[in-house]
């Protein structure tokens, strides 16, 4: 099932690329993301960016999800300084044990530019479902990342980084999605 819904999504952000803002790819020694980016103006005073994606595992693991990152800068002078604030919610195929879990979580980030003729920044992200907003036999789903981020061009971003995603289960156990460093690239158009 999951596969048939991750293989409409790829058509659809394939074939319609006018409404695309751009693609972020991410690679792993175990895992390949692939997430369509567009934003939308009617969230806050900067908009929101907005992703769906897929993940796939060596292991035969999908994740479809959807979220939701409204950031800027805090008030005042530093404007080098962004803030985000939203959610996340995911649907997981896991092929050892035949189970399709999910979770909505709340999620934020922190990042840091380094203003120069090339900028680099910093982020630190981290998303959480507590019991309440996990399904499906999830307990608990939990989340981080940290990434250094390098501007190759006013549209490519490159970045290389660490994640750890992780599922807690209702009849006890968990299950690590990804715990890896990874590299990526992100295209906007």
């Amino acid at each position: 099932m999951l596969k048939k819904i991750a293989f409409a999504l790829s058509l659809i952000a394939i074939t319609s690329p006018v409404n695309a803002q751009g693609f972020d790819i991410k690679l792993a020694s175990e895992m390949a993301e692939l997430t369509y980016l567009t934003e939308s103006s009617t969230f806050g005073y900067g908009g929101a960016d907005i992703g769906f994606g897929v993940l796939f595992t060596e292991n035969n693991d999908y994740q479809l999800n959807a979220k939701l990152m409204i950031s800027g800068n805090p008030a005042g002078n530093n404007k080098a300084l962004q803030f985000g604030v939203g959610g996340k919610l995911m649907f997981v195929e896991i092929d050892i044990t035949n189970e399709n879990v999910g979770a909505l979580a709340l999620a934020g980030q922190v990042r840091y530019i380094i203003p120069s003729s090339t900028p680099i920044a910093f982020r630190i992200s981290a998303a959480f479902a507590p019991s309440i907003t996990s399904f499906s036999g999830a307990d608990a789903y939990g989340e981080y990342e940290i990434a250094a981020e390098i501007e190759v061009t006013p549209s490519a971003q490159a970045y290389i980084g660490y994640r750890k995603m992780q599922y807690d289960f209702e009849r006890g156990g968990d299950f690590v999605l990804d715990d890896s460093a990874h590299v990526g690239i992100k295209f906007e158009f």
